[in-house]
């Protein structure tokens, strides 16, 4: 690891990072890059609208239902016609195809990650 990248436990505290319920996906056709337009619910954190670039390995179909890992305390971002307001995370793969990450069982919906 690079000491240059090192943050302290105290800026790492503040991502807000949630457990949330994929409630609908389509295909995100106003985007540069292939994307679906999702909404998780996050329990009583509410309902947030993101895109995100995961169509190699997900149709919208499979997603819808699955719970996933997002942070949610970024600022809104315009992408393409839409504000996203959170991020969904997942490991990139050796054609930098994204595996979402998600828990086991399933848990509440706004569960925290820490």
């Amino acid at each position: 690891m690079n000491e240059n990248n090192s943050i302290s436990w105290e800026d790492f505290s503040k991502v807000e990072m949630r457990i949330g319920t994929i409630i609908s996906a389509e295909i995100f056709k106003e985007a540069r890059n292939p994307a679906y337009k999702i909404a998780i619910d996050f329990g009583s954190f509410g309902l947030r609208k993101t895109s995100a670039q995961i169509t190699e390995l997900y149709t919208p179909d499979e997603i819808i239902g699955r719970q996933v890992v997002a942070v949610i305390n970024f600022p809104p971002k315009q992408i393409a016609t839409m504000m996203s307001e959170c991020l969904v995370l997942g490991g990139l793969g050796g054609e930098k195809e994204v595996i979402l990450i998600q828990p086991d069982r399933k848990v509440e919906n706004g569960t925290k990650i820490g």
